[in-house]
């Protein structure tokens, strides 16, 4: 992707389009209205509207907000290496100013942004059908993905449709979640109308069968459990990877389980690259044999902020038999990196370790959906229904690949249990747990519970008694201050 060319086509199409300054399109200049012209150029637009992405889930706002806030993993505390910000939202105490929740939200509406320039500008073209229909269908659903994160960390938001040409237009009033998620199911049942399906997409690209997931997601948060149902039966065309751990390796990339992973590349001069394991490894000496690449800076910058929880390694039913843990979690023995503490079983994740030749610089892939997933899904829309039989035969294959034996749950009950506890391990550190806690409406009890405990444990003697204390308004993040400063009708509502 020629990230460089679409990002100075994006600001300067922003900038050239306000006609407030400029009644004739200069002719030097790149503006929607002389670019917008050929395949190509929609082509590198689209491939523009990608490249939030990788910044979003190279940054701290993907996992601190959709894992860390979980009771799945922690920020490791060393007062010699502190980053207060994941910290804070670690222990719900997070407010407006924090540039880590800042930037998943600004990142999402460059998403949005750069899909709106593309969607003003496609319909006015004649392109060959399915080229136009393909390109069109991937920038509604980055829009459709972008508003669904957004919706779900924070509530009703601004809800642009079209680009901004003046302050009024980039001003918008938050709309409710209501009308957010309308729109949602709109583009996402669109462009699973007109994207092709894996077989015949291009490796990385959205699909039919992405679209269909992200909406049938949708529905499941909504609790619209046959139309739920129905959407996630047309993710066709995927199947499980015999082998757990095969399904992270980088030399898998966009494998059969695959429905939808943002891109990074290795060893190029565009920044592509991915940095986000490194995030994940422990903060010691010899960290380089636990990334699988050279040791680099000694200063390892952002080790050691993610770590597995106790209460995540209890959860396992069995740590033998069930290849998921071996394949995602590995232990420390050795001397820290910023202090005399010599580490003793100290858990990190392993799930994204593979090796790499530049320091910071790897070639893993972010899983955003797989196909066992789809299965958990369906999972829970069927038994949501009374359909046991049905949830039981999706949650087994899942089971089955993993190494275990079936669920013993028998009853709709015991069976929603089965199903939340089996999401948590097979999707542990991708980013959905917290998610699943406040959809499912145990977010409160799960973690005042988890802080509690944490509290009780002497190593945990810097937490006060905010931390780990949730309210209603600890279930969405608040909208930046930055926002709120350009934009003060977008006022809280979520208690901060």
């Amino acid at each position: 992707m020629r990230i460089k060319t679409v990002l100075a086509i994006i600001i300067s199409g922003a900038l050239g389009s306000c006609s407030d300054f400029l009644d004739v399109a200069p002719k030097n200049a790149v503006v929607p209205s002389n670019f917008f012209q050929s395949e190509s150029d929609f082509r590198q637009a689209v491939d523009g509207t990608y490249a939030p992405l990788q910044g979003l889930y190279n940054a701290e706002g993907s996992w601190a907000m959709g894992e860390m806030r979980s009771d799945n993993t922690h920020f490791f505390y060393n007062t010699d290496y502190r980053s207060p910000n994941p910290e804070e939202i670690d222990e719900f105490v997070n407010g407006s100013e924090n540039p880590v929740t800042a930037g998943r939200y600004f990142s999402d509406f460059d998403i949005i942004a750069r899909a709106n320039q593309v969607l003003a500008e496609i319909d006015k073209v004649t392109l060959e059908k399915t080229v136009g229909d393909n390109l069109k269908g991937q920038a509604l659903f980055l829009r459709a993905l972008a508003y669904f994160d957004l919706v779900r960390y924070f509530g009703g938001v601004p809800l642009p449709l079209v680009p901004a040409v003046d302050l009024g237009s980039a001003s918008l009033p938050r709309s409710t979640a209501e009308q957010v998620y309308a729109q949602i199911i709109a583009d996402a049942t669109l462009a699973a109308s007109i994207l092709p399906g894996k077989a015949t997409q291009e490796a990385g690209r959205a699909t039919s069968g992405a679209a269909w997931m992200l909406l049938g997601d949708v529905y499941l948060t909504q609790k619209k459990w046959p139309e739920a149902e129905s959407a996630l039966a047309k993710v066709t065309g995927y199947s499980l990877m015999s082998d757990y751990a095969s399904v992270f390796n980088p030399n898998n990339k966009n494998n059969q389980e695959s429905v939808f992973e943002v891109q990074y590349l290795e060893g190029t001069s565009l920044n592509l690259h991915s940095v986000f394991p490194y995030f994940f490894i422990p903060l010691t000496t010899n960290h380089a044999q636990y990334t699988l690449g050279p040791t680099g800076s000694q200063n390892a910058p952002r080790a050691g902020w993610n770590i597995p929880t106790q209460d995540l390694l209890t959860a396992y039913e069995d740590r033998v038999k069930d290849k998921r843990f071996a394949a995602s979690i590995g232990f420390v023995n050795g001397p820290s990196l910023v202090s005399d503490t010599t580490y003793v079983n100290l858990p990190y994740i392993k799930k994204y370790q593979y090796p790499h030749s530049v320091f910071e610089q790897t070639n893993e892939n972010f899983p955003i959906y797989r196909y066992a997933e789809t299965l958990l899904m369906l999972a829970e829309a069927a038994n949501e229904q009374g359909k046991v039989a049905d949830a039981q035969r999706y949650l087994n294959q899942v089971r089955t690949r993993a190494g275990l034996a079936n669920s013993t749950a028998t009853s709709q009950t015991a069976l929603r249990t089965a199903i939340l506890q089996e999401r948590r391990i097979e999707l542990a550190f991708e980013n959905k747990r917290w998610l699943d806690l406040v959809r499912t409406g145990n977010a409160i009890t799960v973690m005042n519970a988890h802080g509690a405990k944490l509290k009780a444990d002497p190593a945990y003697y810097y937490l006060t008694p905010a931390t780990y204390s949730l309210e209603q308004k600890h279930l969405l993040f608040p909208i930046p201050f930055l926002e709120i400063q350009v934009n003060p009708d977008l006022q809280q509502n979520t208690g901060y």
